[in-house]
């Protein structure tokens, strides 16, 4: 109901509903007003053109910022079971958290770049927290050893994702600042220019 109160339909039969009012004033019509106001009333929001469909997500802000929260408790909680996780996947997923916590704050670039946002939202929101948490649920006896035939242990697994996910979080990194890449350069190149014209 309240969306259709700012509706283009509601406007343009209020406007019609206006142009009725405007003829009883006039003296156009008398008794019969206020049938007149709700028929233009209903012949113009019959006549107005339909809403489009926007397919537009979630607010990014509000959005980004329960991923960062989220994100940061699942770095913390891999700091608290450094002794069941290895050194190594502690590491990256500290690295991969703090890349992804900067993409995130930059609202902008995620909110006009809808494929850059959802692979972002993917990596933070399903895949750096599947690959630990399947990990974590496994009993620490098993996921330390060895198994057989030579495969990789869990932990390697583990180790192995999250160095495939913090490629991808560079790749990302790479699309969100390289306009920010690009200005510094061009800066650069300016400021060589500028200096090599006020050489004697």
């Amino acid at each position: 109901m309240i969306r259709y109160l700012g509706s283009t339909k509601n406007l343009v039969g209020c406007v019609g509903g206006l142009v009725g009012v405007l003829l009883h004033l006039t003296g156009v019509v008398d008794a019969l007003w206020p049938l007149v106001v709700a028929g233009l009333y209903g012949v113009g929001a019959l006549l107005a053109p339909p809403e489009k469909v926007r397919l537009v997500p979630g607010d990014v802000v509000t959005e980004t910022g329960r991923l960062r929260a989220d994100l940061d408790g699942l770095v913390r909680e891999v700091t608290a079971q450094a002794s069941r996780v290895p050194e190594p996947a502690v590491a990256a997923v500290r690295r991969i958290g703090a890349v992804l916590d900067d993409l995130l704050a930059r609202h902008d670039a995620l909110a006009a770049n809808p494929d850059l946002r959802h692979t972002v939202v993917r990596l933070a929101r399903t895949d750096l927290p599947l690959s630990v948490q399947t990990y974590l649920n496994l009993p620490w006896w098993f996921a330390v050893r060895q198994r057989a035939g030579g495969e990789p242990s869990p932990g390697e697994e583990l180790v192995t994702q999250l160095g495939l996910l913090e490629a991808e979080a560079h790749r990302l990194a790479e699309r969100v600042y390289a306009a920010d890449v690009d200005r510094q350069a061009d800066h650069t190149r300016y400021l060589r220019d500028r200096d090599a014209g006020d050489q004697p």
